[in-house]
Parts: C-alpha cells; structure tokens; sequence
C-alpha cells in the first residue's frame, strides 16, 4: 500500500536545508522495504536538491552559481510584484528541480555515502514550505 504524507518545513531565507533525516523517517515509517520516495515540493520559488552532505561549501558555491546565472532585480523582468529576488526565485526553481526520486531498499533511502536531500529556498525572506513524500513499493 503506497504511503504519502506532507512535511512542512520553515526556511531561514535564500539557501539550502537539509531535510533527510525527516524524509528518512517518512520512508522508515512508511513499513515499504523496497520501492521508491518521490519528493515534490508545492511552491515556484524554491526546489529540491540531492547534493554532498559533507563539505557545506558545495551548497554555497551552488548558491553562487545561481547567483551570477539569475540575479535579483534584473530590470528586463517584467514581475516584480513581490519583491525583487521573486522573478529571479522562479527561474531559480526552474533550472533546478521540483521533484527528486530516491530509491528505497531495506526500508531505507539508498543514498549515496556523500549524498543528502535539501530543500533549497530561492527567495531572500523566510517561508514555510510543503514537500509532498509519496513511497510506493512493497
């Protein structure tokens, strides 16, 4: 029987935050020994991440990276409505990703040994966001 449940998480503005452990947990209270999760996160200016766990530096060069390919406040944006990192937070979100699949094997994620899920926040202000967790398997 397929399990889905909804995390909410809050954001301390533009960057990333792990959230793993608290997928993990969905997974391991789910009773699939194998299958798959599948994330989706329910907003247009932030997105999900599988990147290094280890070296924190990686997700701020990501940051820098995404910095310099879309900046905030851009005067050819025609959206501003909301601020001036808005329009650059929904073309963040869609170079990146809404959705990542893991798979699940033992009743676990089967990450890698470097690898975590991250919930990368676009936007300069704090938010509460909603990750859709579905496992299907058996």
């Amino acid at each position: 029987m397929p399990h889905q449940t909804i995390l909410e998480f809050n954001t301390f503005g533009r960057g990333s935050r792990d959230i793993t452990a608290a997928v993990a947990d969905t997974v391991a209270r789910s009773s699939i020994r194998c299958g798959l999760a599948h994330l989706f996160v329910q907003h247009t200016s932030c997105s999900l991440l599988i990147t290094e766990n280890a070296d924190p530096d990686v997700r701020h060069d990501l940051e820098t990276i995404l910095r310099r390919l879309v900046p905030d406040g851009d005067p050819a944006y025609r959206h501003h409505t909301e601020g001036p990192d808005d329009m650059a937070a929904h073309a963040r979100a869609m170079l990146t990703a809404t959705s990542v699949t893991v798979p699940v094997g033992d009743g676990r994620l089967l990450l890698g040994t470097w690898q975590g899920i991250y919930l990368w926040e676009h936007r300069v202000a704090e938010h509460r966001r909603k990750v859709v967790v579905t496992v299907i398997g058996g």
